[in-house]
Order: structure tokens, then C-alpha cells, then sequence
């Protein structure tokens, strides 16, 4: 028989024999676009799954003029797309929606927070469970201080503070916009909250096949002895996406794709596949090998930018099949915009494991498909034998783990051709969640406010990991701020970037791996 998705989220709540107690959930920017696509679905969808105490509540917090009953009203659609097609739980979700809450406040007004205190109070007695609170900063990143200071003043930060009832606070990305307003925030973060309360939210580390990737490389004997440099040729690592920047594009022009994907998005898949075996499961000792990765990074130089970093801007041209516009066309993008779409280049993880073998990583918009995907590429076998003419020279055994969408992991190998000639073709083993567990994996964002609720840090990083991050990233930016003024090339919409990428690899004697 099938698993279900319940029978999935089960299966990993029940591994680690735990429970959340109830909470009192308070989402920062509750009129938002994330706070009705993604986190209320994600709540709703824990509790149809049975996961969501039943003295749980949730309280929206934003400074819109809002009743609780039009906050409701708002939310139901969102909560459609926890349904996966299917019609909505019209009595769950009445149930579920007598525990949502609004309380309208500003981000930097005292008086506001106190009354949010008095209200957090009064729903935890009507609940009849201590007020654990967990807060979401799901609004843009320059209210995230004014908000850690609100909770403070008011006394709902409770730091250090082990029993309940506690306080945990998830701090969405971007986390800072470079290594020197990181560090600030990490500071002011930390003076209001212990780190082991503060849940630096990338969602990309909630998905089911992220997760895989320790799994498949500490439970399976066959991987880990070769998953060095005598045996692994190169790395790839794309995150590729078929939308244009439209509904995002004040925060784009500001970002661009390095801050947006690279420094966070990439770095953690980056980690996950270079990291050391951790001396435990525990949060600590991943998020500790994942630091040691960042820090044996290659520095660039800003003076190396040009050269060995690929950047472009989409143009126009077409989407399956439909026309679609440049980036420069967007209403609020500047007509000699500089902003990078798309950014390709080669890192070095200088330690012993990695010497020598080039991780190479590209993101775009406007790209053929929405694709996230690591492809590692081991060394071909001696030319001799099949890999010698007639029958040679063959590609090399490629392992891909698809992070999103159609999540699974497929491995290329050479088989022969049933026949009396010997003709060797490239054949693909695959495993997919979808085919073998009958159904998608879990959403992201439901384990990762499961794991945030459960007091479990593991899947969320830590204020060493972001700034190591941006130690690396940073010289990239000033590179390319270096650069300003100067034009980007462009690529057509639904093509795989400029020419200038294909060199960038090619001149190792590589090609970009597409996953179909």
C-alpha cells in the first residue's frame, strides 16, 4: 500500500519521539503576500495532519486596519494550496480558522507590543495552556529591528528562559544585505534573544530531498567512500527559474541574484554536499561542519569578478511558447538597470576532501524550466576497454538529486545494448518521492515551523553559518558594484543564459548538465 503524506509527516515526527506543546504562533506581517501563500496554508495543512496541539493559536500581526473575522476571510484561499488540488476541508477549516486572530500595531510603537502581550495572555487562558510563543518576522527586513526591540520593551523575548513559557523568534531571509548589516542584526538579535532562540528561516532546507542528501551520503556505504577528489571530477549546482522578477521587482533592483540565490539558496546546497560526516545529529554539529565549508571557500578578490563571474540581464523572448518581456521593460526597473538576473562562476573548497575539484554555480530568471537540481559528476573511467574506440569514449557516471519540483535522485551509468554488437548507451536509475512513497513530499514550510515548535534548530542556520556566508559573497558584490555603469549582455527569455556561461565551464573541458 501507499504511504500518504500524512503517513510521511508522521513517520518523521514519531522518529524524533516528540511533540510541540501547544504554542501561540504571532506572524509579523500578516496582511503579506508569505503570511496567505505559504505560512497560514502551512498551519492549516499541519493541523489536517493531526500535528497542530489543540490549544495552538495563531495571532496575525500587521498595521492594517483588519476585523479578525475579514483576517479570516483573507486567509481561506491560501489555505486552498495546502489541499494539492484536492477541494478544501470546509468543516477544518471553520474549525481551524475560530483559532486565527488579528491585532492591528505598528513595528515601532511600545504601547503596541504591550497590548500584544495582554492579548498573547488572553488567548493563552482561553486555550488553557501556558503562552509559548513562537514569532515570525514575515515582514520586509527593514522592520526586523524595530520588531526585536517591540518584544524586548515588552517582555515577551523571555531570554534564556528554558521553560515555559518560552520564546523562539524565525527571521525570514534576506538576513542582512551584506556582511557588515548581518552582523548588526545578528548583534541586535542576539542582545534580545539567546541564539538558541533565534530560527533563521531559509525555506530551501525544508524541502524533503535537502534533508536526503545526509542521508544518502551517511546511510549508504556506496557513497561516501567515493564522494572525494580522487573520485568526483567537478560539482554543479543550478537553481534555475522560468518566472521574471514581476511582483518582486523593488526588492530585486536592491538585490539581484547573488543576494537573492546565491548567498543563502546555494551556499546551503553547497554545504550539504561538501560538509565533513558531523560527529552527531545534533544542530549543532551539522551547522558546525557546515561553517567549516564556508570557511575553506576560495576567496575572490572584487579585482577577479570580471573575469570569473558571469552576469546577465534577461531579455525578451519566450516561455513556453508565449512571448514574454525583458527585465528592463518591468514597471520601477530603471532603463540602464545593472541588476543581474542571471550569475554563473567556479568555487574551491580548499581542504583536503574537495582540492582540486571545481563546484560550479549558476541561478537565473527566465530561464527554459523552474529547476533546482546537484549534479555530481565523478571521473571517467581509463580509456581503455569501453572507454576506448570503437565503443568509446564515454560520459561520465552522473548522480543528480532533484531539490525541486519532481524531488528525487536518478544516477547515470553505462549499460550494453541487447544485440551481437557492442553498443554501450547511457541508461538512468531513478527515484522519485512522488512514484515511491505515493505522494509529494511534505511542504517545506510545515517541518520547518513543526522543527521551530519543537525547540529543534538543525535545519536553520546559525549566526556564524550567515556570516561566513557573506565573508565569501561579499567580494562577489563589491565586484560587481565595481562595475556599475557598466552594461550587462543579455540573454533571451527561455534560453539557459548568455554564451559567456558555456565558456566559463567549457573551458575545462566541462558542459552544463541539464536535468530532464
Amino acid at each position: 500500500m501507499a504511504l500518504t503524506l500524512k503517513d510521511i509527516t508522521f513517520s518523521a515526527a514519531e522518529a524524533r519521539k516528540a511533540a510541540p506543546e501547544p504554542f501561540i504562533l504571532v506572524v509579523f506581517g500578516a496582511s503579506g503576500d508569505l503570511t496567505h501563500r505559504k505560512l497560514i496554508p502551512a498551519v492549516f495543512g499541519l493541523d489536517c495532519q493531526g500535528m497542530l496541539p489543540a490549544a495552538a493559536r495563531v495571532i496575525g500581526y500587521a498595521r492594517s486596519e483588519m476585523t479578525d473575522e475579514r483576517f479570516r476571510e483573507g486567509l481561506r484561499e491560501g489555505a486552498q494550496l495546502s489541499c494539492e488540488g484536492r477541494p478544501l476541508d470546509e468543516a477544518g477549516w471553520r474549525r481551524f480558522a475560530e483559532r486565527l486572530s488579528y491585532h492591528r500595531g505598528s513595528y515601532g510603537r511600545a504601547e503596541d507590543f504591550v497590548a500584544l502581550r495582554e492579548r498573547i495572555e488572553r488567548s493563552a487562558a482561553e486555550g488553557g495552556a501556558a503562552a509559548n510563543c513562537l514569532f515570525y518576522l514575515a515582514t520586509p527586513p527593514g522592520a526586523f529591528v524595530s520588531i526585536l526591540r517591540g518584544l524586548d520593551e515588552a517582555g515577551l523575548a523571555r531570554r534564556g528562559r528554558r521553560e515555559a513559557p518560552w520564546s523562539r523568534v524565525i527571521i525570514e531571509k534576506p538576513f542582512g544585505e551584506d556582511l557588515a548589516s548581518a552582523r548588526m542584526l545578528n548583534e541586535e538579535a542576539g542582545r534580545v534573544f539567546d541564539e538558541r532562540q533565534i530560527y533563521r528561516i531559509d525555506h530551501f532546507l525544508g524541502k524533503e530531498t535537502v534533508q536526503n542528501l545526509m542521508v544518502l551520503r551517511f546511510a549508504n556505504s556506496i557513497f561516501e567512500p567515493i564522494w572525494h577528489q580522487k573520485h568526483v571530477d567537478h560539482v554543479q549546482i543550478t537553481v534555475s527559474e522560468s518566472l521574471g522578477a514581476e511582483g518582486r521587482v523593488g526588492f530585486y533592483e536592491q538585490a539581484g541574484a547573488i543576494r537573492d540565490i546565491v548567498q543563502n539558496h546555494m551556499m546551503h546546497l553547497l554545504c550539504l554536499v561538501a560538509m565533513e560526516p558531523p560527529a552527531s545529529l545534533g544542530a549543532d554539529a551539522i551547522r558546525d561542519e557546515k561553517v567549516k565549508v564556508l570557511r575553506a571557500l576560495r576567496p575572490m578578490t572584487p579585482q577577479c569578478v570580471p573575469g570569473g563571474v558571469v552576469r546577465a540581464q534577461y531579455a525578451a523572448g519566450q516561455i513556453g511558447g508565449q512571448h514574454v518581456g525583458g527585465y528592463r521593460e518591468l514597471d520601477r526597473v530603471a532603463p540602464d538597470s545593472t541588476t543581474e538576473t542571471f550569475v554563473a562562476f567556479k568555487a574551491h573548497v580548499d581542504n583536503w576532501r574537495w582540492s582540486g575539484v571545481p563546484f560550479y554555480l549558476r541561478t537565473g530568471k527566465r530561464l527554459p524550466v523552474r529547476r533546482t537540481a546537484i549534479s555530481i559528476h565523478f571521473k571517467p573511467v581509463p580509456q581503455v576497454l569501453f572507454n576506448a574506440p570503437p565503443t568509446g569514449p564515454l560520459s561520465p557516471n552522473v548522480l543528480t538529486v532533484r531539490v525541486q519540483p519532481d524531488e528525487g535522485i536518478s544516477m547515470e551509468f553505462h549499460v550494453k545494448v541487447p544485440g551481437a554488437a557492442m553498443r554501450i548507451r547511457r541508461h538512468k536509475m531513478e527515484f522519485g518521492y512522488a512514484e515511491s512513497f505515493g505522494a509529494a513530499p511534505p511542504n517545506a514550510y510545515q517541518r520547518l515551523l513543526l522543527d521551530a515548535a519543537l525547540g529543534d534548530a538543525t535545519l536553520f542556520t546559525r549566526d556564524d553559518e550567515v556570516e561566513a556566508a557573506w565573508e565569501y559573497v561579499g567580494p562577489l558584490i563589491e565586484g560587481c558594484r565595481q562595475q556599475a555603469g557598466k552594461p550587462l549582455p543579455t540573454y533571451p527569455a527561455g534560453t539557459w543564459g548568455p554564451p559567456r556561461a558555456e565558456r566559463l565551464i567549457a573551458e575545462d573541458g566541462n558542459r552544463w548538465h541539464v536535468v530532464d
